[in-house]
């Protein structure tokens, strides 16, 4: 079974078009980010210091992987926590383990680090990325679907804050994997990033396939 392993900026589609790619290909799919996402809410709930890295590595012990689809894990708050509680190390130790168990079945995974860290050895690798502008957009768009009231200068400052940690964090920053993909968001819809990825992945595949 292949590994598509998928990276990306916040709000650049990665995670619709692993779930796309997921079910074109008959293959599980992680979104890697609720795993995170899941740590800081229960860190939240447990009155956490998301600076203590022992407090942070604890919530990630806690995950129930039943409850990665609960709709409040998308929310503008966890979201921001899930920021700060992915840059301890203890935390990203955690979790690393449940990602290669997922992986080592085949599947599509999408996160920050699956082509550098998770799984290096990827069959295929994608880095989807987009303006800032449009990112914060789509993600301002979704946000205030869920009801939040922000800004579009309020998403774009705290997208952009982001990305600085994503990037700039000592443990497995955000970057492209030397044999990635380059997949720019920034005019396609989700469905012409779905065509260009699909052409992508079959083209990376049939090379890697032994010669008949």
């Amino acid at each position: 079974m292949s590994v598509i392993a998928i990276d990306g900026t916040f709000a650049s589609g990665k995670g619709t078009l692993a779930k796309k790619l997921a079910a074109h290909y008959n293959l599980p799919h992680l979104d890697t980010g609720k795993l995170y996402r899941a740590t800081a809410k229960i860190a939240l709930e447990n009155n956490f210091d998301l600076s203590n890295p022992a407090q942070c590595a604890e919530a990630a012990r806690q995950i129930d992987p039943g409850a990665l689809d609960d709709p409040t894990l998308k929310s503008g708050p966890i979201g921001a926590a899930a920021s700060k509680v992915s840059i301890h190390p203890a935390v990203r130790q955690e979790l690393l383990d449940f990602q290669r168990e997922f992986s080592s079945k085949g599947g599509v995974l999408d996160g920050r680090d699956i082509g550098t860290v998770i799984c290096p050895d990827a069959d295929v690798k994608l880095y989807i990325d987009a303006e800032p502008s449009e990112r914060a957009r789509r993600r301002h768009s979704e946000l205030t679907s869920y009801g939040e009231d922000l800004s579009f200068e309020q998403v774009l400052e705290q997208l952009t804050e982001r990305d600085e940690r994503d990037k700039n964090r000592a443990e497995a920053p955000l970057k492209i994997a030397s044999d990635a993909h380059l997949i720019d968001t920034t005019n396609l819809s989700i469905e012409r990033a779905f065509d260009v990825a699909v052409k992508l992945i079959d083209a990376v595949l049939a090379a890697k396939a032994p010669n008949k």
